[in-house]
C-alpha cells in the first residue's frame, strides 16, 4: 500500500502555485481601486503597486521559513518567546529591505520606516497566522494519515498471521476425513480434495488482493461450510440459507469466513446438540449476514488464534466501510449471534 502523502505532493504544489499567483495578481485585477482623484493618494502610482508586488516575495519567503523550519523548532518545542522575537526581527529585516527597494523604485519620495511598517503590519500578521494555521493543520492531517497507514499495515500483518495459523484443528480433521474416504474408496474423495484445495488457495493467496468478486467469496464460504458439515455429519444441526440476487459486487477477501469459523470453533465440542444457523442475503446493493450458534460459557479457548479472527475482521470493517456497515454481537442465554449489514461501495 502506498502512502497518500507522496501521491498528493504534485497536487499540493499545484494548489500552492495557483494560490500565490492569485495573491500576486489580485492587486492588478482590481488596479482601479488604487487610483483616486486626490494627488496625495500614493496608491495611485504604479510604482507603489510594483513595490508591493516585490515585497510579497518576502512574505512568501517568511511563510515557508515558518512552515518548514521555525514553527517546528520553536512553536512545537514551546519556545514561544523566541518565536515571537524571531518574527519581530524578520519583520524589521523585511522592512529594511523594503526601504531599500522603496528608495530604488520611488526615488522622488521619502521613505518613512514607521509609516511603511504600519502599512505592512497587517500583511505581516496575516502571513504569520496563516503559516502557523497551515503548518498545524497539515501536520495533523499527515499524522492521521500515518496512523491510518500503520493501522492498515498492522491489520495486514495480523491477517498474514491468521493465514499461516488458520484453523489447524479444521485442517487436521479434514485430512483425517480424506484418509477415511480413501480407505472406503468413497466417491466423495475427489470433490472433498478439490474443495480443500480451492479453499486453501483462496485463504493463502486471495487476501493479498484488495478486493475480490462477491461470488468468489461466497463460493469459498460454501466450500468451508461443506467441509465442516462433512466433518460433523449428523452430530451437528446445520442450517444454511443463501439468497444471492447480486453476486457481481466486490468485497474484501476473507471478510465473512472468520464469523463462520468462530461458530464452528465455539458451537461444537462440549456443546450438547450443537446447532449452527447461517443466513446470507444480497440484494439492492446491500449484504445481510447472520451467524447463530450455541455455546458453553465455560468452554476454554481452543487455540491461540481464537478471538483474533473476530477482532481482526471488526477492525477491518471499521476501517474499510466505516458508517456503511453495522455489526452487532450478542451472546445471551448460551446463544451467540453476529449480524452484519453492509452497504457496498458504488
Amino acid at each position: 500500500m502506498k502512502k497518500t502523502i507522496n501521491i498528493k505532493a504534485p497536487s499540493k504544489l499545484l494548489i500552492h502555485t495557483i494560490t500565490w499567483v492569485f495573491i500576486f495578481l489580485l492587486p492588478y485585477i482590481f488596479a482601479s481601486a488604487y487610483y483616486d482623484d486626490g494627488e496625495n493618494n500614493i496608491h495611485g502610482h504604479n510604482e507603489f503597486l510594483y513595490l508591493d508586488t516585490v515585497t510579497k516575495v518576502f512574505w512568501v519567503a517568511l511563510f515557508y521559513l515558518n512552515t518548514q523550519l521555525l514553527i517546528e523548532y520553536l512553536v512545537y518545542t514551546k519556545k514561544y518567546v523566541l518565536f515571537v522575537f524571531t518574527q519581530i526581527v524578520l519583520f524589521s529585516l523585511i522592512m529594511l529591505i523594503h526601504g531599500i527597494l522603496f528608495n530604488l523604485m520611488i526615488p522622488d519620495k521619502v521613505f518613512n520606516f514607521i509609516s511603511s511598517s504600519s502599512h505592512n503590519i497587517i500583511t505581516f500578521l496575516f502571513t504569520v497566522i496563516a503559516s502557523v494555521a497551515y503548518k498545524t493543520i497539515t501536520d495533523r492531517v499527515r499524522s492521521q494519515e500515518e496512523i491510518n497507514f500503520r493501522i492498515q499495515e498492522n491489520l495486514k500483518s495480523e491477517l498474514s498471521f491468521l493465514r499461516s495459523q488458520i484453523s489447524p484443528h479444521f485442517l487436521f480433521n479434514v485430512m483425517n476425513n480424506i484418509a477415511a474416504l480413501a480407505r472406503l474408496k468413497s466417491d466423495q474423495l475427489e470433490p472433498t480434495i478439490h474443495k480443500l484445495s480451492s479453499l486453501m488457495q483462496y485463504m493463502l493467496y486471495e487476501p493479498d488482493e484488495e478486493k475480490v468478486l462477491l461470488q468468489s467469496e461466497i463460493e469459498n464460504l460454501q466450500s468451508y461450510i461443506d467441509l465442516q458439515q462433512q466433518r460433523y455429519g449428523e452430530k451437528l444441526n446445520l442450517h444454511v440459507s443463501m439468497d444471492i440476487k447480486e453476486n457481481w459486487h466486490t468485497i474484501e477477501p476473507m471478510l465473512l469466513i472468520p464469523f463462520i469459523e468462530n461458530a464452528f470453533k465455539h458451537g461444537t465440542g462440549l456443546v450438547e446438540q450443537p446447532e449452527i444457523e447461517i443466513e446470507l442475503k444480497v440484494s439492492e446493493n446491500k449484504l445481510l449476514f447472520m451467524v447463530k450458534n450455541k455455546f458453553v460459557p465455560t468452554d476454554t479457548v481452543k487455540d491461540k488464534t481464537s478471538g483474533i479472527g473476530l477482532t481482526n475482521v471488526k477492525r477491518r470493517l471499521e476501517l474499510l466501510y466505516g458508517n456503511n456497515h453495522t455489526l452487532t454481537i450478542n451472546n445471551d442465554h448460551n446463544i451467540f449471534v453476529i449480524a452484519l449489514a453492509l452497504t457496498f461501495k458504488s
